[in-house]
């Protein structure tokens, strides 16, 4: 059987099931949308947002790019960033990485990727900023993880520059900023960085709202 097949097939035993345990699953997911968090996490195949927290269909926003990223001139993770906390009004924001991420590591060298080129530009940025801390360390694999959470910590700092973010820390004193990282071997979620609503942002990033 081919995998697609395989995947319909799944898809359809997964309906069955949650109808048997719920009768009214699928009328109330069809109706409401009221999630708590917006998740931006990393295109990775083993980082599954709703899998690795344990939510259900309705309970997470999510967006995934390679290697997590909030890049300023991205409009499809600025759309997504909009529409989760200007109308679906969510309280948290995560980015969450991934030790041993791909991205990260490619990043880190020199190779040519092609088009993809000039979306890792964005890690090497992080890199230049604190190439001094993850050099020092001793093994490739420490460099690489400690740039996975350099890079969840700057994204997150990047979130707290957008407009969009600002603007609601003004109007309703949210969202929560978090940078959170995962770990492929053990499953386990690592908070590294977290922003309460209206934490300082550097004077050049800060904007200033008339209404």
């Amino acid at each position: 059987m081919a995998i697609y097949q395989t995947l319909l097939r799944r898809n359809k035993e997964w309906a069955q099931e949650e109808l048997e345990k719920d009768p009214d699953f699928f009328t109330r997911l069809e109706n409401v949308q009221k999630p708590e968090v917006l998740w931006i996490g990393c295109s990775d195949s083993r980082v599954a947002a709703n899998v690795v927290t344990g939510t259900l269909p309705g309970e997470m926003f999510v967006h995934r790019n390679i290697a997590n990223m909030v890049v300023n001139t991205d409009l499809n993770m600025l759309s997504v960033l909009e529409y989760a906390v200007a109308v679906l009004k969510v309280n948290h924001v995560i980015v969450c990485g991934h030790y041993g991420c791909g991205g990260v590591a490619a990043a880190m060298t020199n190779k040519s990727y092609g088009l993809i080129n000039k979306w890792l530009r964005n890690i090497k940025d992080v890199y230049r900023l604190h190439k001094d801390e993850v050099d020092a360390l001793p093994t490739e694999a420490e460099r690489v993880d400690r740039m996975v959470e350099l890079n969840v910590i700057e994204q997150v700092y990047d979130l707290a520059k957008t407009t969009v973010v600002q603007r609601a820390w003004k109007d309703r004193q949210g969202p929560h900023l978090h940078g959170w990282v995962y770990r492929l071997h053990d499953g386990i979620i690592h908070p590294i960085i977290e922003r309460e609503p209206g934490s300082k942002v550097e004077d050049i990033y800060r904007f200033d709202f008339d209404d």
